[in-house]
C-alpha cells in the first residue's frame, strides 16, 4: 500500500537505545543499508546518554 507509513531504521535504531535495547538487537540483516542505519541510529543515542551518565547528570 502507498499509504503506509515508511520505516525509518535509525530512529528505529534511536528508539530502541533509549529502551536500552542492546546494539546486538538489531533487526536488520548485517551488511545492509538499513542495518548500517539502524546501527548508526542506536550508537548516536547511546553515545549520547554514556556521555551524560559521565557527567553525573
Amino acid at each position: 500500500m502507498p499509504n503506509e507509513p515508511q520505516r525509518d531504521p535509525f530512529v528505529e535504531g534511536e528508539g530502541a537505545a533509549q529502551k536500552n535495547i542492546p546494539a546486538e538487537g538489531n533487526p536488520y540483516q548485517e551488511g545492509t543499508e538499513d542495518y548500517a542505519l539502524w546501527s548508526a541510529g542506536h550508537e548516536r543515542v547511546a553515545s549520547a546518554m554514556e556521555a551524560e551518565e559521565s557527567e553525573g547528570t
